[in-house]
């Protein structure tokens, strides 16, 4: 419960961050542009709201809505989720939305979209300062990476050291690194100190990232690192530096493949009803093999751990103020570049199944807190925000875009009514799609 609790406060607050940002980008322009802004609000507010408010001579009422899927600017003279045709069925203003050229509005319009992602650059330029960054390149991994059957199919090994694909080095162990793998022709390895082409097969992103055990991880080696007291392998005697060897029969060339079979022994034994299971392990210790039986606890945890990774030699880059900044910029283009790439991915059969709704993007918070982590996260929402914006959809930012691009090139608006129509729509397909990804959100906790 605390872990939900933890998750979903940082989810709030993340997207009432955005949508505020977002918001205040129209609000900025329609301003700039003296447009009169009727309501500012963080949540939608139908039949009534948590709280409002209207500052003395201001035009515009601020408040919090009870519903919390969005915001919204009221905007005078403009067709949109809050106002129809009908409510501008009177003569124009010179402050009302309408009123105003269509390069202005253009601007009154984009505003969100630029809003959210100068914010992106903006948080990672200022993570990259407070925080720097560090990783563990490829190369320095040395014991390799461990690779699924379907990987080891199209000619990877145990033991790889991943190179380069088409010629890019591969730098960090992330998603990027998958998705070079995957777009690539010929992915290079060091294997046993000599270079490997590895010819790739038209392979998708979305069914490597579902393979599971994965397609690739960092190998670590099945050798014990550290012992807890008082739980199973200190019961019968595992020591550190004890090399793991089989489990049940199953051999073990990694530590990797014992973490594998432990969780296999562990949903065998609910499907059966069981909450233990009696294992046989079998380890070396100084070339001596020997075989010991063993009972796990009801979380399946050995109480045993291996280190590998932290022996690994750590690249580690700091930022001054004004040096984050461009790191920072490279940083978000480069997350809007991948996010853009793989959302050719959603339209298909696959794809569709794994959009996610608030479970999922509350999943991708961690389950303690973490400010580093928080606004990286929080980065990421924001281009995320930018890019579903800008689609030319009704509804959307980018489906007002698109009309008054067509206002632009062929010299004459389109009416209200149409525009109403539109808006009605798009809000159809974007409530749609909010209940659909939700719908996937409740089938994988139920399954």
């Amino acid at each position: 419960m605390e872990t939900f609790l933890i998750r979903a406060l940082q989810l709030m607050m993340s997207l009432s961050l955005l949508v505020i940002i977002h918001e205040g980008g129209h609000f900025f322009f329609a301003k700039l542009f003296k447009v009169r802004v009727t309501k500012f609000y963080l949540f939608f507010d139908p039949w009534f709201s948590l709280f409002k408010f209207k500052p003395k001579n201001s035009e515009t009422e601020y408040g919090m809505g009870w519903l919390p899927l969005g915001g919204y600017v009221q905007i005078a003279g403009m067709v949109d989720e809050t106002q129809s045709s009908e409510d501008l069925n009177h003569p124009v203003e010179p402050w009302e939305f309408r009123a105003k050229p269509a390069w202005q509005r253009l601007l009154i319009m984009v505003g969100g979209v630029m809003m959210n992602f100068l914010l992106a650059l903006f948080i990672y330029s200022m993570t990259l300062f407070t925080w720097g960054d560090q990783y563990v390149s490829l190369q320095d991994m040395t014991h390799g990476m461990e690779f699924n059957e379907h990987a080891e199919e199209i000619g990877f090994r145990d033991g790889d050291i991943l190179l380069s694909a088409d010629d890019q080095p591969l730098q960090r162990f992330n998603v990027d690194m998958l998705r070079a793998i995957t777009e690539a022709r010929v992915v290079k390895v060091n294997r046993g100190g000599q270079e490997v082409e590895i010819f790739m097969p038209e392979v998708s992103l979305l069914d490597v990232a579902k393979d599971n055990p994965p397609f690739v991880e960092p190998l670590i080696p099945n050798v014990v690192d550290s012992v807890m007291p008082g739980r199973p392998f200190d019961a019968i005697g595992i020591q550190p530096g004890d090399v793991l060897l089989a489990i049940n029969g199953k051999e073990l060339s990694s530590y990797n493949a014992f973490i594998y079979q432990l969780d296999a022994l562990r949903q065998d034994a609910e499907a059966e009803g069981k909450k233990v299971a009696d294992l046989n392990l079998i380890y070396s210790r100084s070339g001596v093999r020997d075989t010991v039986a063993l009972q796990t606890d009801t979380l399946f945890m050995v109480g045993a751990s291996s280190a590998a990774l932290a022996d690994y030699k750590v690249t580690k880059l700091e930022y001054g103020f004004f040096e984050s900044f461009p790191a920072g910029i490279a940083l978000g283009v480069n997350t809007l570049k991948g996010y853009v790439n793989d959302m050719k991915y959603v339209f298909t059969k696959e794809g569709a199944k794994s959009v996610g709704g608030f479970g999922t993007i509350g999943s991708i918070f961690p389950s303690v807190w973490d400010w580093h982590r928080f606004w990286e996260m929080t980065a990421f929402l924001s281009i995320i925000l930018a890019f579903m914006n800008i689609l030319p959809i009704p509804a959307l930012d980018g489906g007002h875009v698109l009309f008054l691009l067509y206002e632009i090139i062929a010299r004459r608006k389109p009416s209200d009514k149409f525009m109403e129509y539109a808006q009605m729509t798009g809000m159809i397909l974007l409530f749609g799609l909010l209940i659909w990804a939700n719908f996937n959100d409740v089938l994988r906790f139920l399954f």
